[in-house]
């Protein structure tokens, strides 16, 4: 009898006997978690000054849970979409390292993610190894890592920065990408009242607003928008090439007959 078929026929056995406990000793060590990971929370962005980076274990053990809000995979998701198994990643201010190892680092070739704040960088090193992934300390306002990069990632920062900034940084991710590469992220509309969310130095008045700025550096832009009862979210791809993964989304029109129509019609 071989490994596998022992235990496959120990959990035939012990499955009725063992299960039960283990699901119970599971969803106690899930409210264990979240107990501990809001009280993190609370201890981190209750009191001023705010972290500069933000540890999404918060949201997978605590926050994702409480508020249904799933921003923070929304985030790495659309990103992923611009991916391509042989990519060369530049991950700018990537935080605490969640997104290039849980999202990005088993599609691509290598991912240098990079932030300003060396405890963020510490702590992607320690939580988020991966064999393809790099991370380095590196304050993008003083210059990007030599490229060429295939695709660049700016996610939840851009309006960390100020308008002149910004443009700089813009101008420096062209060159890096080429002609045919990608940047792609995420930012925030600004509230209705035009306050700031989280005291950024820079918020988008809208979806066109973000549109006109990237227009002014790239032939392609694609801004994709997203709302939450807190929040409007704005997902961007830009290249000097058509942006042509995103038709792999578009599903073919379908023509129907008349009977069929009718039919549907029917109650």
């Amino acid at each position: 009898m071989t490994f596998k078929k022992i235990l496959r026929t120990f959990a035939t056995i012990a499955r009725p006997i063992l299960l039960p406990g283990v699901i119970y000793f599971n969803r106690f060590i899930r409210g264990l978690a979240k107990f501990s990971h809001k009280t993190q929370f609370y201890l981190q962005w209750a009191v001023k000054p705010n972290p500069e980076w933000f540890d999404h274990y918060l949201d997978q053990y605590y926050k994702w849970h409480t508020s249904r809000n799933p921003l923070g995979w929304e985030r790495g998701i659309f990103n992923l979409l611009a991916l391509k198994p042989e990519s060369t990643v530049l991950e700018l201010c990537c935080g605490d390292g969640f997104n290039a190892h849980h999202f990005y680092s088993i599609r691509v070739k290598n991912i240098l993610s990079i932030d300003f704040d060396p405890k963020a960088i510490a702590h992607a090193k320690q939580n988020f190894q991966a064999d393809n992934v790099v991370y380095q300390c590196h304050d993008i306002r003083q210059g990007l890592p030599k490229g060429p990069f295939t695709n660049v990632i700016w996610d939840a920062a851009i309006e960390h920065f100020t308008i002149d900034e910004i443009t700089r940084i813009l101008n420096e991710v062209k060159q890096r990408i080429g002609k045919t590469g990608i940047l792609s992220g995420y930012t925030i509309v600004e509230r209705d009242d035009g306050a700031s969310h989280d005291d950024h130095e820079y918020e988008f008045k809208s979806k066109e607003d973000l549109q006109l700025l990237l227009k002014s550096f790239f032939k392609h832009v694609v801004v994709l928008e997203t709302v939450f009862p807190d929040r409007t979210n704005l997902y961007f791809y830009t290249s000097e090439s058509p942006i042509s993964f995103l038709d792999d989304f578009q599903l073919p029109v379908k023509k129907i007959t008349s009977q069929q129509q009718e039919e549907a019609m029917i109650v």
